[in-house]
């Protein structure tokens, strides 16, 4: 119960602030019940809060309430449409549900927060940001 609760501790420091949501698509190989909790716990709390898909590119943007998220198969990701998205975006913390092996662009700056929940027993090292193992 350790994650979850610091999972919900930084959401409700987060009230009043544009967050965001991003779950890699790019594999059906997930704890889909886990990542559906997730979703289900930032809709509780943040209504307002953007679901991204994506896996090498942003497959749909909608609201938390309304979230059904799609996999795929090909294990392909890139988190920079993601990341720049948010930047447009002016998102003040992206949550990224994702086991952290896809591409960044080397030059990719981001001045917002990003939280990085992995869904693996292994968190590999984040180039910012910062991870919450959620095995």
């Amino acid at each position: 119960m350790k994650w979850q609760k610091a999972l919900l501790t930084t959401l409700q420091r987060q009230q009043g602030k544009k967050i965001a949501l991003a779950v890699d698509t790019s594999t059906n190989e997930v704890n889909t019940e886990l990542i559906d909790n997730i979703i289900s716990l930032f809709a509780q709390l943040n209504p307002d809060t953007k679901l991204i898909q994506s896996d090498f590119k942003i497959r749909d943007i909608s609201s938390v309430a309304n979230a059904k998220v799609t996999y795929y198969k090909h294990g392909k990701s890139s988190y920079t449409e993601v990341l720049e998205w948010a930047e447009a975006e002016n998102v003040d913390i992206l949550f990224y549900i994702t086991d952290v092996t896809g591409y960044f662009y080397e030059d990719l700056s981001v001045d917002y927060d990003v939280m990085w929940l992995v869904p693996n027993n292994f968190v590999p090292k984040v180039p910012f940001g910062k991870t919450l193992k959620i095995a």
